[in-house]
């Protein structure tokens, strides 16, 4: 019997986990750009970004998608670290405003909320239904901790279960670390507080041992955004560790005075459950409190705990910047817009490509195009860690718009890599060839082959902006390029063929002719092989329209 319960017990703790994420994702789905775009906007000072911070995670209940949101846009030059550290304090005291509504007997409605939920995803289409998804995931919250209660009910007054709980009332630094951990474990503080809440109801532990539980909640739930979260980024590490130290220095100043405290609290309040819950949040307003009017002495602090990268430390250029794994069940509509990110750097890779093998057709030097080699291998792994990335994408958790905009963007990659995979294998090895012979174009043969260059820079610029949808047009941009492409090349072979028809008058004109006709060779096939990169160019743009036009 004692096996089923922890079974169950187990259960209803999944329940809980999976409500929450439905309400996340129930809000996402239906309004989760105009949350994006509202971030942005409501960050003109600490106490509007706190305020917004507030709110947001109120609507989400999970402020590790609020600290996503916003170590994108600080990633993006869009946030400064103060108002981002002034968001997560606001995001820490939403997220106990569901504690305060379940301390109460509401468990009585859960069934309505599921109805409701119910019909709305059934009946319903778009925001009202990814409404009702949010509805179904309330009741879901509502009836797992009913069974809480009831699965602990008849164990709460054993001997040898509250032996053990009694046993940490003299120790409240071990009650703080096993809050720490449990809810480390759990992903989720309003589990851990619920859980709390029901041991002190039952007495089955003292007030100051719920409330040193609750500090380690605090403390816990900091925790994975630090181990889990983007570590290649300075401002990410920075908010996700500035947050956490936060919390465990106000534990720290709490523990000496925490007898006195839950003592008052007790006078204050004799409800055990509304005890946990003002406290939960009543710790986390304290910080707010304290913190926004120093956030600018903290994060000079911060800054220099955690320093930029030096130049000569950067990682290479294939390492993604932007890919975030825990995006990718907890926000994916975020996922997709960090992999989009990522593919318009595959966009400046290839321009840095190009020009780099440019320079080496001017020069006799075969290690300037050469050079363009780790470019190339770059590409190459960011391509593939993009991939990977959307991969791990869960269709169950994905709407069907998101799914598509990922394959959209696999698309993308898929056609810049093929242009990547030309450039590599045929034009560096082309320039290297005419350097080491010590051959170059004169400039009349120079000029289309220039005129090329200048133009795929062009269309791979133009490429990145249709992948952010900033183009309106419902026509693909680069739809006449191959016609440009095709007519140079056209034009250049034309002359080579009129220049066949000129024999050369005498021995002199005869070795000159033989000269300029490999030079002319050499020409034609650089134009063949940038006329290929462009036809993958503009497929790639045509993958990246709304109406998937070519």
């Amino acid at each position: 019997m004692a096996l089923l319960t922890l079974i169950n017990l187990a259960g209803s703790i999944a329940l809980l986990l999976w409500g929450v994420h439905m309400v996340q994702t129930g809000v996402q789905r239906a309004c989760g750009a105009r949350l994006n775009s509202l971030l942005a906007r409501m960050l003109g000072n600490r106490f509007q970004a706190f305020l917004t911070g507030l709110g947001i995670t109120a609507i989400l209940q999970s402020s590790t998608a609020t600290g996503l949101m916003i170590t994108g846009l600080a990633g993006r030059g869009q946030l400064e670290l103060a108002p981002a550290l002034a968001v997560m304090l606001g995001a820490n005291v939403g997220t106990t405003l569901i504690v305060q509504l379940l301390s109460f007997d509401v468990s009585s409605i859960a069934p309505a909320f599921v109805l409701t939920g119910v019909m709305l995803f059934r009946r319903s289409q778009g925001a009202w239904r990814d409404s009702g998804r949010a509805f179904i995931g309330l009741g879901l919250i509502l009836i797992s901790l009913r069974q809480f209660l009831v699965l602990l009910g008849p164990y709460t007054h054993k001997a040898e279960f509250t032996a053990v709980l009694a046993s940490m009332g003299s120790h409240d630094i071990a009650a703080i670390l096993l809050g720490a951990v449990i809810t480390w474990l759990s992903h989720s503080s309003v589990a851990t507080v619920m859980l709390v809440s029901t041991f002190a109801t039952s007495n089955t532990i003292t007030p100051e041992t719920a409330l040193a539980l609750i500090l380690g909640a605090n403390i816990g739930t900091s925790i994975n955004p630090v181990m889990e979260g983007n570590r290649t980024s300075p401002i990410a590490r920075r908010i996700s560790m500035g947050n956490l130290l936060v919390r465990i220095v106000g534990a720290c100043m709490l523990l000496p005075v925490l007898p006195w405290i839950s003592t008052l609290i007790t006078r204050l309040e004799p409800d055990a459950a509304r005890q946990v819950a003002n406290f939960h949040t009543l710790f986390n307003v304290g910080l707010a409190v304290i913190m926004l009017p120093a956030l600018k002495i903290y994060t000079r602090l911060m800054e220099k705990l955690i320093p930029d990268i030096p130049d000569d430390k950067k990682q290479s250029p294939g390492t993604p910047r932007y890919l975030d794994t825990l995006l990718l069940d907890k926000a994916p509509q975020l996922a997709i817009g960090s992999a989009a990110r990522e593919a318009m750097r595959l966009c400046d890779l290839l321009v840095t490509m190009l020009a780099t093998m440019g320079e080496g057709m001017n020069t006799t030097d075969p290690s300037r195009a050469a050079s363009a080699r780790p470019l190339g291998n770059a590409i190459e792994d960011l391509g593939a860690s993009i991939r990977s990335y959307l991969a791990g994408l869960d269709p169950e958790t994905a709407s069907e718009p998101e799914m598509e905009a990922a394959e959209e963007i696999l698309a993308f990659c898929n056609q810049l890599l093929h242009a990547e995979d030309i450039v590599e294998r045929s034009l560096v090895p082309m320039v290297q060839k005419m350097a080491r012979q010590r051959i170059s174009l004169p400039p009349s043969l120079q000029v289309p082959v220039q005129k090329m260059m200048d133009q795929l820079a062009r269309n791979l610029n133009i490429c990145a902006t249709v992948l952010l949808r900033q183009n309106t047009s419902e026509t693909n941009p680069l739809t006449g390029q191959k016609d440009f492409f095709r007519t140079l090349e056209s034009t250049a072979t034309a002359a080579y063929f009129e220049r066949l028809r000129k024999q050369p008058g005498d021995s002199n004109s005869s070795a000159e002719y033989n000269l300029r006709e490999e030079v002319v060779t050499y020409q034609l096939t650089l134009l063949r092989d940038l006329r290929r990169v462009n036809t993958h160019i503009v497929a790639a743009a045509s993958y990246s329209l709304p109406t998937g036009e070519d």
